[in-house]
C-alpha cells in the first residue's frame, strides 16, 4: 500500500498525498485483483512509478484532471528482469482490469498503466500507447 501512495514528486513540493478512506479501499482492488496475481506469477518485483496521486500532486505531474489515480484506482509501474511487454500480454489475457495501456513517452520511457473498477471493468487494453 505504502509503494502506492509514495511519491517523489510530492515529497519534493511537501504535498500531502494521504489518501481518503475510498481511495485506500480502491487501491487494495488494484493490488488484491492485479497487482499480486501478475507479481505471483512473474516472481519478481513490480516497481510501482504512479500510484494514488491527490488532485495537487495529479496537477503537478500533468495527469488528466478525470485520472484514475486521484481514486486510487489506478498504478503505473515497470518490472525488473523481466520484458515489460510480455507482462503486459500476460496481464491482457489473464487478469480482470478497466484499463491496460502499455505506455511509452518521447524519450522512449515505457511503463503499464493498469486501473481496476470494481464491478464496471471495461477490459480495455491498447498497445503502444503515446504519452506527451
Amino acid at each position: 500500500m505504502s509503494e502506492l501512495i509514495h511519491s517523489d514528486t510530492a515529497v519534493r513540493l511537501n504535498i500531502n498525498n494521504m489518501p481518503p478512506i475510498q481511495a485506500l479501499d480502491y487501491m487494495l482492488d488494484v493490488i488484491y485483483y492485479v497487482l499480486n496475481p501478475a507479481r505471483e506469477h512473474f516472481g519478481v518485483p513490480f516497481i510501482p512509478t504512479s500510484g494514488y496521486r491527490c488532485s495537487q500532486l495529479n496537477t503537478k505531474v500533468g495527469g488528466k484532471s478525470n485520472s484514475q489515480h486521484l481514486k486510487g484506482q489506478a498504478v503505473d509501474f515497470v518490472v525488473k528482469g523481466v520484458n515489460l511487454h510480455d507482462v503486459f500480454i500476460w496481464m491482457k489475457n489473464n487478469l480482470e482490469y478497466d484499463q491496460l495501456l502499455f505506455e511509452r513517452d518521447s524519450k522512449g520511457n515505457i511503463w503499464i498503466h493498469v486501473s481496476f473498477v470494481r464491478g464496471k471493468n471495461r477490459k480495455q487494453a491498447i498497445d503502444n500507447y503515446k504519452v506527451k
